[in-house]
Order: C-alpha cells, then sequence, then structure tokens
C-alpha cells in the first residue's frame, strides 16, 4: 500500500492552540512506530487483538484522532502499481528478474516501476523514497543485506513489501535453494573426478552468496575432502572480481582442476583469466557457473552453470507482496538445476617435465 500520509483531525492543545493529530502522535502516545499505528488502524488488514494493538486504539480514541476519509479512499483504491529495488539493471540477472515480476504483474493487472542502488545502502534509501512516493502499493526487494533487516530501513513507511533472490531470515522471501545450487555444481565436480575444485565466492552480505558458498562446502565434506580455505576467493558479484578471484586460484603452483564461480559474470571473468595465463577450458580447467544468464550457453565454450528459475521467484515474491499477512512471514524457495555443458571435464593428465 501506498505511504499513508498523516491524517489530520482538529484538537484543542494547551494555549488554545488548535493543532493536528497525526499518526505520529498516536505512535509517541502508545510508545511505537508508526508503521505499527498505520497497520493496526489499516481497515484492510485483519483486527489485531493483542495488547500492543489494544494501546494503539487506545491511544487514538484519547487523542480523537480520525482518519482522513479521503486519503483512506485512495488507500483502499490503491494504485495497481509495485515497486522493485534492484542494485543495477546492466546486471543481467536482475534485469532478468524485473522482467519477470513485470511481465507477471501485468497478468494480474498491475504495473512495475523499477529504481537502482548500484548495491549501495546509501541510495537504498532514496530509491525506497522516491518509489513511495510514487504512491506504489508495495514493494519487492532484491537488495537484502545480512544482517541488516529492511524492517529497520521501512519503519517510517508503512508499506507492505517482499525480499526476492536475497533474505535477511527474518522477511517475507521468495528466493532460489542457493545451497542446494552450490552443492549441485561441486558435486557435479566431484562426479567428473575433481578432488581440488577452487570457488569464487561473492559478497559476505548476499545470502544467496552465502548460500552457494555452505552448499560447495556441503558437498566438499561430504566427499570426504578437507576444504582448503586458500582455494576460496572473491567478495563480489562482478566480471573483474572474477577475473581478479581467478587469477589468484590459478597463479597457485598448486592450482584446483575446477573451479565453481557463484554466478555467470564471474565465472566469465575467470575465463579470462585462464585466457590470460595460457589455460585452455575445459582441458587444464573446468569450470562452472551460477544463474544461466543468455550469453553462457553461446561462449566459444558453452558455460555448464546452475540454472534458476527467476518465473518462480518473481510470482512467489509478488504472491507474497499481495496475500500480505503480518503474523506469518513466509520464505518461499525454489529449486535450480543443474545444466551440463562443455566447460567441465574430468580432470586431463598433465604433461610432465621434459
Amino acid at each position: 500500500m501506498p505511504t499513508v500520509n498523516a491524517s489530520p483531525c482538529r484538537l484543542s492543545r494547551p494555549g488554545n492552540l488548535t493543532a493536528v493529530v497525526t499518526i505520529l502522535d498516536v505512535a509517541r502516545a502508545a510508545g511505537v512506530s508508526k508503521s505499527t499505528v498505520s497497520r493496526v488502524l489499516d481497515e484492510r488488514l485483519p483486527r489485531s487483538t493483542n495488547s500492543t494493538a489494544e494501546r494503539v486504539r487506545q491511544a487514538a480514541a484519547e487523542l480523537g484522532y480520525v482518519r482522513n476519509s479521503l486519503a483512506s479512499g485512495l488507500r483502499r483504491t490503491g494504485t495497481n502499481t509495485v515497486g522493485v529495488v534492484v542494485p543495477r539493471l546492466t546486471d543481467t540477472v536482475m534485469a532478468m528478474l524485473y522482467e519477470k515480476i513485470a511481465a507477471t504483474a501485468a497478468v494480474r493487472g498491475i504495473s512495475a516501476l523499477v529504481a537502482t542502488t548500484q548495491d549501495q545502502p546509501e541510495a537504498e534509501h532514496d530509491a525506497v523514497d522516491t518509489l513511495v512516493q510514487r504512491q506504489v502499493d508495495g514493494l519487492i526487494l532484491t537488495t537484502a543485506r545480512t544482517p541488516t533487516s529492511p524492517a529497520d530501513q521501512l519503519a517510517n513507511h508503512p508499506v507492505r513489501y517482499a525480499l526476492a533472490l536475497r533474505t535477511d531470515g527474518l522477511s517475507a522471501s521468495s528466493i532460489g535453494d542457493d545451497r542446494l545450487g552450490g552443492h549441485l555444481a561441486t558435486r557435479h565436480l566431484l562426479d567428473l573426478g575433481h578432488r581440488r575444485i577452487g570457488l569464487v565466492s561473492g559478497p559476505d552480505y548476499a545470502s544467496s552468496a552465502q548460500g552457494r558458498r555452505d552448499g560447495y562446502r556441503q558437498a566438499l565434506t561430504e566427499a570426504g575432502i578437507i576444504v582448503d580455505e586458500a582455494l576460496i576467493e572473491g567478495d563480489s558479484f562482478s566480471m573483474d572480481a572474477g577475473e581478479t578471484a581467478g587469477r589468484a586460484l590459478l597463479n597457485n603452483p598448486d592450482r584446483p582442476t575446477a573451479i565453481f564461480a557463484v554466478n555467470d559474470n564471474t565465472a566469465i571473468g575467470v575465463m579470462a583469466a585462464a585466457h590470460t595465463l595460457g589455460l585452455r577450458i575445459p582441458e587444464d580447467l573446468s569450470l562452472v557457473g551460477y544463474n544461466d544468464i543468455p550469453v553462457v550457453s553461446r561462449l566459444p565454450v558453452p558455460l555448464t552453470t546452475v540454472r534458476v528459475p527467476f518465473d518462480q521467484i518473481a510470482a512467489g515474491a509478488l504472491d507474497l507482496l499481495l496475500n500480505h499477512n503480518d503474523t506469518a512471514a513466509r520464505t518461499l524457495i525454489a529449486t535450480p538445476t543443474l545444466i551440463p555443458r562443455r566447460s567441465t571435464v574430468p580432470p586431463q593428465p598433465q604433461p610432465g617435465p621434459a
């Protein structure tokens, strides 16, 4: 729902001054946030009977707070728009997800607006403010950063939201099973016979990167292989970061025979690093990416990757948003699929010294 503007009534205050009673006044009197007052007094939501809700209603009654009928009418009508916040649309994954959200929303008669943040928390505040000012009915955020929660940022915006692709572990979220995906990728390389498997990881604040890294570790441990921390590099999802991490791994005298990169961009970066070092894929290095963006099947060596069902994630995020229930923050998890291509083969014998 759009931002709930302060709905005024008139109240006589000390000194015979006439003042406006707002949601903020009710929040202060009840000792809660504005968003809590908005939810409790929103007639469209199920009536809550807990002590906090009763305290809010009592404070509103004592202050003589009355909802502005015109503003309430607009809120009930809604704008039939959702706001989508993404790090950047130059990231193919985010562009694909936004297109799926927009298409799924259109089928339901809803328009989607997008704002970008360059994955900067400060810019995210501006993006949310901009979308809320456009009176969107809800937000889908792909920018969750653990250990913080979007609920903190949205405390002053009584607008419903759901997370997509990344989760904070607390909010309603529609995500892929990243741990399973990381396990599938690593298990594939193990099944081919690789034992020194490097990982090009992503940022620690992204739950998606965390899950894929955990799946990598789990697969190695299940195979009886001790995780070698020297074979883990990378802290971003970009091609440049993938190339840097790839060089660090491949310059190792005891370099890995295979690498799992936690997204396709970083995998392409690893390809660039291997080419610079004179290594061939897959003869000298097997490589697995993640997401299955369109370009990877058309590379000179088509990339083995893990396909993410973006259509399911988009539909799930919209369902969570439209069937919002404050008492049950659910997480919907979509199952990824391994897509084997030509970038992975069994480890090849290396020529000995002449």
